[in-house]
């Protein structure tokens, strides 16, 4: 679900060339599963190598990593670990939206709709295990580091943008403010040209990058009173909310009252979650602490070897798009040279 902090943060357009030589810490979950969700054929279904097995994870790793490293980017990818029992109830919640889509999605296809066939079948995305896997063996072959985390990935993430090892967290969710990343980048995994739904018409999704601290500044709030707001909006381990309260309702209850213990007409409601225990997670989350983060050279045989040799991909497509990253990377050195 995420939180829903769109009315509140202070959003700013930016490009991903802004993140030239820097790094990036970026939810890996968060970006695997838009890829596993976006990059499917006309029929809604995803791409597949000659043994049926799910490739749309590696096509996206594979195209954007190599427009990450080709502007001179840094990612490193952040995986979840084991997830805060509290978010139990909203993981459920998700299974079941899967199982109504897939029957949607079957009824759109016997009736020849390809559109809403797409649609739904965007909504029963999962990632399996093998998945998460192979994309840490993928991400290898291009020398881009990847991180554990404990527990939610987005909070080690916003722990690496602290301790000065990235500039910038990035993901979809708005949780990265919460948990106290100095910048959070949304669309850094999907900008690009988009189709509307249900509409032949694309538009031009751009990078945008909200500042924590600017964030607070402009609503007067500390990060304390922002985690509260997300309580009452509804965060993933309390995914109801509080009835009746939107983003600007919260901000507005708790600039009044300071905290949710003080709000009077919301304690009934107040007694049914662990709201202690929700505030840890954003304010005190389980991280990995990391020590280096390092970059190794691109293996562009181990990438041939991978893509086309053992999941069925285009020699000539994988082949063109290596040597577009090999021309970007060695005009990039050549430059760095003059300074020299």
């Amino acid at each position: 679900m995420g939180l829903n902090l769109k009315d509140l943060v202070i959003r700013e357009k930016t490009t991903l060339e802004a993140f030239s030589n820097k790094i990036v810490a970026i939810d890996a979950y968060n970006a695997i599963y838009q890829f596993l969700a976006s990059i499917r054929g006309p029929d809604g279904l995803q791409l597949t190598d000659t043994e049926g097995r799910i490739t749309s994870h590696l096509s996206g790793l594979l195209y954007r990593n190599v427009n990450f490293l080709s502007l001179g980017i840094k990612p490193v990818y952040v995986f979840d670990g084991k997830p805060p029992s509290l978010k139990t109830a909203e993981i459920e919640r998700r299974k079941q939206i899967k199982k109504d889509a897939t029957i949607k999605y079957e009824k759109a296809v016997s009736e020849g709709n390809m559109e809403d066939a797409r649609k739904y079948a965007q909504q029963t995305t999962s990632m399996r295990d093998g998945m998460v896997k192979e994309s840490k063996e993928f991400l290898t072959y291009f020398g881009i580091p990847y991180v554990e985390a404990p527990s939610e990935g987005e909070a080690t993430a916003a722990h690496l943008t602290n301790t000065g090892q990235a500039y910038a967290s990035a993901s979809q969710d708005y949780d990265s403010v919460l948990c106290g990343a100095k910048r959070l980048v949304r669309n850094f995994t999907s900008s690009g040209r988009r189709k509307i739904p249900n509409r032949n018409t694309y538009i031009e999704v751009f990078p945008e990058i909200i500042e924590t601290q600017k964030t607070l500044d402009s609503i007067k709030m500390t990060r304390e009173e922002l985690v509260d707001v997300g309580i009452l909006i509804g965060t993933d381990f309390n995914p109801n909310g509080f009835e009746r309260i939107g983003p600007k309702t919260a901000m507005k209850l708790i600039k009044q009252h300071s905290r949710l213990e003080d709000i009077p007409q919301i304690q009934e409601q107040l007694e049914d979650i662990d709201f202690q225990q929700i505030r840890k997670i954003f304010l005190n989350p389980e991280v990995a602490d990391v020590d280096e983060i390092i970059f190794n050279e691109v293996d562009y045989d181990g990438i041939m070897n991978y893509l086309v040799k053992e999941r069925s991909f285009s020699e000539d497509r994988i082949q063109s798009t290596l040597n577009r990253l090999k021309k970007a990377l060695e005009k990039k050195s050549q430059n760095l040279d003059q300074w020299f």
